[in-house]
């Protein structure tokens, strides 16, 4: 059964220049870069720059080079392969791993679903005063509307979420002329310096922004992308494809850490030295950006670039509940099913804890929710990786042995840090 994500298929014309080729390959990347700036994100970076100002923008950066070298080789696996990596571990590995997988991979939709449907609560609460329960409720169905635009092809989708990622853009933009911070310093915090990880708390936080790199939807609806653009039977086709593609990567993941990095130099440059106490809350954030740095404006913004940005990584996490469905289990539903599957197994968990425990406890629930997606990520990161590196499969696209190495060693890396940062919050630290 053809993926969800390809029933529109993008044709890429065999005689066309450079420049059509790569505005006809631009967007997949861009449905995946949305999962690097959702609420999860934001409470991280949020944290790092109001407790430590500058001093992990170096851990912001080296996280997004470690995601540009995953996701080019879901890159390559889907063009390789003409297979998404929920089709390949159903019909390459062990058959009693099918449902098991599955399982896990659903898990981690709706554990990430859940951080989405909190961050727009949360907007729309900060903007329109939207008491939480009422906003969880509503967010119940905002994105049915966003994705019957699928209906007119994947390029009006993509278009959808690239104007969502530039408003969020857009909006942190205003705030650091806004904020003016001290650009020398910001400079200096991205020169690596792991020796001031001694401190534990700079420590756990650094865990939280590197562990946050990749998540285990995002590698099975980007190889899935993969699928939507159609090429010529040339025999140079498939390398071209993959430079176009790890090019639209590029671009797109670099705008990701534009983003991260803008939410921790505001962090930094409104709250650090100037607050008794870090600024950890998305709400505190929002109420004192207004007084700190002299007009509502700042507020204003920060509540729009949140809801944006919940919205948009809630409709891709969608889309990938979709590819996970249908190549596990071969299996379609509609978009609107699909939607209210996902997002019924979210909304339970949230509206009890906001009407039972009040809206402080989001915060944790936030946590939670990252917590599940670091023990979801090794079934999807390993059998990636594991399939990347067999030529029976890849063929000439089989992943070279100095890259497997730095995959290999990155995806190590993540699976250290998430699970050092399980181990904390388990801990309670």
């Amino acid at each position: 059964m053809a993926s969800n994500t390809s029933r529109h298929q993008v044709t890429v014309p065999s005689g066309a220049g450079r420049a059509q080729i790569f505005l006809r390959m631009l967007g997949p990347a861009y449905l995946v870069a949305v999962g690097y700036m959702d609420p999860g994100n934001w409470a991280t970076d949020l944290a790092a720059g109001s407790r430590y100002g500058y001093a992990l923008l170096w851990v912001v950066g080296l996280s997004s080079l470690m995601a540009v070298l995953i996701q080019s080789l879901c890159c390559r696996f889907g063009i390789a392969t003409g297979l998404d990596l929920a089709q390949a571990c159903s019909r390459l590995l062990d058959r009693r791993l099918r449902i098991p997988l599955w399982l896990m991979a659903e898990v981690a939709i709706v554990a990430c679903d859940l951080a989405e449907l909190l961050g727009s609560a949360i907007a729309l609460k900060l903007l329109f005063g939207l008491p939480l329960a009422w906003g969880v409720a509503l967010t119940a169905g905002d994105t049915l509307l966003l994705l019957m635009l699928e209906r007119y092809g994947v390029r009006r989708l993509e278009a959808l979420v690239i104007a969502l990622v530039a408003l969020v853009g857009t909006c942190f933009t205003v705030e650091l002329l806004l904020v003016q911070p001290d650009w020398r310093a910001v400079l200096v915090g991205f020169l690596p310096h792991p020796s001031s990880l001694r401190d534990g708390q700079q420590l756990y936080l650094a865990a939280g922004i590197l562990g946050a790199t990749v998540m285990p939807h995002n590698l099975y609806l980007h190889t899935a992308l993969m699928q939507s653009r159609r090429w010529s039977d040339r025999q140079d086709a498939r390398h071209r494809a993959l430079r176009y593609a790890n090019l639209d990567t590029m671009l797109a993941l670099s705008f990701a850490f534009l983003v991260n990095a803008s939410i921790l130099v505001v962090a930094g440059g409104s709250f650090h030295g100037r607050l008794a106490e870090p600024v950890t809350d998305l709400a505190q954030a929002y109420r004192l950006l207004t007084p700190l740095l002299g007009t509502s404006l700042a507020g204003v913004l920060f509540g729009i670039g949140l809801l944006a940005a919940g919205q948009s990584s809630t409709l891709t996490g969608t889309l990938a509940g979709q590819v996970v469905m249908e190549g596990f289990l071969d299996l379609r539903l509609s978009e609107w099913q699909r939607r209210l599957l996902t997002r019924s197994l979210a909304l339970l968990p949230a509206l009890v804890t906001v009407i039972l425990l009040g809206d402080q406890a989001t915060t944790g629930l936030l946590i939670l929710s990252q917590v599940v997606l670091s023990l979801q990520l090794p079934f999807a990161v390993i059998p990636l990786m594991w399939f990347c590196g067999k030529r029976d499969l890849m063929g000439d696209l089989r992943t070279p042995i100095w890259l497997q190495m730095a995959g290999w060693t990155c995806a190590g890396l993540i699976l250290l840090l998430k699970t050092s940062l399980l181990a904390s919050v388990l801990k309670g630290g």
